[in-house]
């Protein structure tokens, strides 16, 4: 059963006000500050599941969720039940920071084929790199079954990661820069870009460059994909320690780094729709669309932020309960999942959660 937070616990839910300054407060003072300001709270947020090991990627089936942890495994949460369920793949997981098993998205025809797509970082003798999998579920456990994609370049960090399933039916994925940050200009390459691909893991016909997955280039490490209504794309991406950034992703188009970031613009380089700015940053990771607003997970951040695309104006609505990782918006509920077992958050008890709360 999904279980009522306890407010004079664990969460402080913002109504109201821009955010100024969104960095991670100390841990000590985090329960005595969400404490103080429970009270002007009316809104109801549920655990919908809690001992969550440093998970990333939140999919809805029905009334069941699928979350994946990087450790390798995918949590699948039915009615309140939880069950951690094994991954075979078929290289071996990468266990350096941020790395592991990342991006997951159900395939359209689920239902029948129980096939899924998987992003992952594997360790191949000294070298490290990501690749774009199916996965198939027999019973509790998920088999790699075909590769889309290999030898993504990884570094130590900027994994990039996120996939999604467009409204075009075709799956994209981010790519981070690997830490190489000129390779994020270079078109021949994989890394720092978004890309595009057929489900069956060919290059689509229409790409914006002729036999190449790019959909778009200059990214740092993109972390986060989602459609607003009419088709239009929205990605976002950590910036480099500040200058985070919201994106409208156009194909074929050029988002400048390392050349520009923030509110830098160059000719023929997209400038973002909102940044943190120079001394603040929000580490985005995932985001979703509802109602002409954007909500994004913010780890840096430690917040759940609203940006409101026609009056361009941006609110944190969730804080006090760490890193956020990743958010799912479906049926006028936000589930958003913690992600403070990462290594760089401070674990609450039974962290890490998923949690949902109406909109």
């Amino acid at each position: 059963m999904r279980k009522k937070i306890n407010l004079l616990l664990l969460i402080m839910i913002l109504l109201t006000g821009c955010t100024t300054n969104t960095q991670q407060q100390p841990t000590k003072h985090r329960q005595e500050n969400v404490t103080d300001n429970l009270e002007q709270s009316n809104l109801n947020l549920e655990i919908v599941a809690d001992n969550l090991d440093i998970p990333w990627a939140i999919e809805k089936y029905k009334n069941m969720f699928y979350v994946t942890e990087r450790t390798g495994h995918i949590v699948k949460i039915n009615e309140g039940e939880v069950e951690r369920q094994r991954v075979n793949l078929k290289k071996q997981l990468a266990t350096a920071a941020e790395a592991g098993l990342l991006g997951f998205v159900l395939a359209p025809d689920f239902s029948d084929s129980n096939l899924a797509y998987a992003y992952y970082t594997y360790v191949d003798g000294d070298k490290q790199f990501n690749r774009i999998v199916t996965l198939r579920q027999e019973g509790d456990v998920w088999y790699e079954e075909h590769l889309l994609l290999d030898h993504i370049i990884s570094g130590t960090f900027h994994h990039g990661g996120r996939l999604k399933i467009g409204p075009d039916g075709k799956l994209y994925a981010t790519v981070g820069d690997a830490l190489q940050s000129s390779v994020a200009q270079d078109l021949s390459a994989l890394e720092g870009k978004i890309l595009r691909i057929n489900l069956d893991g060919t290059v689509p016909s229409d790409n914006p460059f002729p036999n190449s997955f790019v959909y778009s280039y200059g990214h740092r490490n993109p972390q986060g994909l989602t459609w607003s209504l009419d088709g239009t794309l929205f990605a976002s991406e950590h910036g480099n320690s500040a200058n985070d950034e919201i994106n409208k992703i156009e194909a074929g188009q050029n988002y400048g780094w390392p050349i520009i970031e923030g509110i830098d613009t160059r000719q023929r380089m997209k400038s973002p729709l909102f940044t943190s700015g120079s001394s603040t940053t929000w580490a985005p990771s995932g985001i979703d669309y509802y109602d002409n607003k954007l909500y994004v997970a913010a780890l840096r951040g430690a917040a759940v932020l609203e940006f409101n695309l026609e009056t361009k104006t941006q609110t944190e609505i969730i804080k006090g309960l760490g890193r956020i990782r990743d958010i799912l918006v479906d049926e006028q509920y936000l589930y958003f999942v913690s992600n403070n077992t990462d290594g760089r958050g401070t674990p609450l008890n039974n962290d890490d959660k998923l949690y949902r709360i109406p909109l």
